[in-house]
């Protein structure tokens, strides 16, 4: 993957992250450089979006600094990212995969986003939100199996043990971050080292079977998966990439194209809220998945949108029924 010189700034070797701290004694010099969004930003909802929880040994914040770590096609790279007042996004990036985390940057932060075609003068909560809300953007990894196996993690089961899940597998079998994190911090697996991951790891972290043996059946073909989501020209063809596999859904691919594609279309049905969230926010009353995609279809092509905006709006359907309780699967 290459930048474009429209989109990020002048990329050098640089003796001091975007923290300003001279990193060079102890982690080597990074690569630096500035995007200059040509639209509205607000980085950290953007990049954000892409945390698996508060612990995620992925991703963390330390003040204004946002960390990534990730298993670029070129090796592991460290991103730091800070955006000023002006609305630029300052990065620096170590490791093997540095200048691919690099060149990525601007597409983690939305420049891909493609607005064409949404109307948001629609429904009159969505005009709103999208008024107050005009640097909501949609980001991508570009990273498909790590996008597919997290979302594996969260099949059916809470935001609390699936995150706490993928903090303790990646902690145990990804590999250490390069450059001077805040804290200690870890890459996924490769798809090899996903396939062999031990089932007592599988076991202790407290990941269902299902969800455990979805994630190695996926490795065994990663490769293919992963060349043929990314060749796919659409969301359906992707969709029929994604549930080829065993223990794979719709609600599993969606949420995959989310995060490696910013697919701006992508809708996670058979989710345990997310129908009734959006029939209340937009007749105040709920809805299931098939009266959710009929609200929905006016904004055919960009229904994420509307569902992130949805979000941003903090109307939620009070809630009347009991709450899905985490589940311990782990050998006593």
């Amino acid at each position: 993957m290459t930048a474009s010189p429209a989109r990020v700034g002048r990329v050098r070797d640089a003796a001091a992250g975007p923290t300003g701290r001279d990193i060079r004694p102890a982690h080597g010099r990074p690569l630096e450089t500035e995007y200059r969004p040509a639209h509205p930003l607000n980085m950290a909802r953007t990049v954000l979006h892409q945390r698996r929880g508060g612990g995620d040994p992925t991703m963390t914040t330390s003040g204004p600094v946002i960390w990534r770590v990730s298993r670029t096609p070129d090796g592991v790279a460290t991103l730091a990212l800070r955006q000023t007042a002006g609305g630029t996004v300052k990065g620096a990036a170590w490791g093997p995969g540095r200048e691919w985390a690099i060149a990525q940057l601007p597409a983690l932060c939305g420049s891909d986003d493609d607005l064409t075609g949404f109307d948001a003068s629609r429904h009159p909560l969505i005009a709103d939100a999208h008024h107050r809300n005009p640097d909501l953007r949609i980001g991508r990894t570009d990273l498909v199996f790590d996008a597919l196996v997290s979302s594996i993690f969260e099949q059916k089961v809470t935001g609390v043990q699936a995150f706490g899940a993928w903090r303790r597998i990646v902690s145990w079998h990804g590999e250490r971050a390069p450059g001077p994190t805040p804290r200690p911090m870890f890459a996924p697996p490769s798809i090899d080292g996903w396939r062999h991951v031990p089932s007592w790891s599988w076991n202790r972290a407290g990941l269902e079977p299902p969800q455990a043996r979805a994630v190695v059946q996926a490795a065994r073909t990663g490769e293919a998966v992963v060349r043929a989501a990314t060749a796919a020209a659409s969301g359906d063809e992707r969709d029929r990439v994604f549930t080829s596999l065993r223990g794979v859904g719709l609600w599993t691919s969606a949420e995959a194209r989310i995060r490696a594609f910013g697919d701006p279309d992508a809708v996670s049905v058979f989710d345990y809220h997310l129908a009734h969230e959006v029939g209340y926010a937009l007749t105040g009353h709920r809805v299931d998945d098939d009266g959710m995609l009929e609200l929905l279809a006016p904004w055919a092509g960009q229904r994420q949108r509307v569902i992130r905006l949805i979000g941003t709006s903090g109307l939620r359907e009070p809630r009347r029924g009991p709450k899905m309780h985490p589940e311990d699967h782990r050998g006593r």
